[in-house]
């Protein structure tokens, strides 16, 4: 579903560089869907750091776990 998405948004892509080229794109139209995906853009950055925060507190905390298990079997 994702690679017919990306073909999809190529083509459509493709015929509006060609209506640039004609110069039959609205500027409006055009500044309109840069702001869209600009938006979505820093909604996805903003979601990913989140996630990346939330995989780093686990990772420190596997990591004190996996030290605590260190530290207890070394005395042994």
């Amino acid at each position: 579903m994702l690679d017919f998405l990306k073909k999809m948004t190529e083509w459509v892509l493709q015929k509006e560089e060609e209506l640039a080229r004609d110069c039959r794109v609205s500027l409006d139209d055009l500044q309109k869907q840069i702001d869209i995906v600009k938006e979505k853009k820093e909604k996805l950055q903003e979601e990913c750091q989140k996630n990346i925060q939330e995989l780093d507190r686990i990772l420190g905390r596997l990591e004190s776990i996996k030290n605590i298990e260190l530290v207890k079997c070394q005395r042994k």
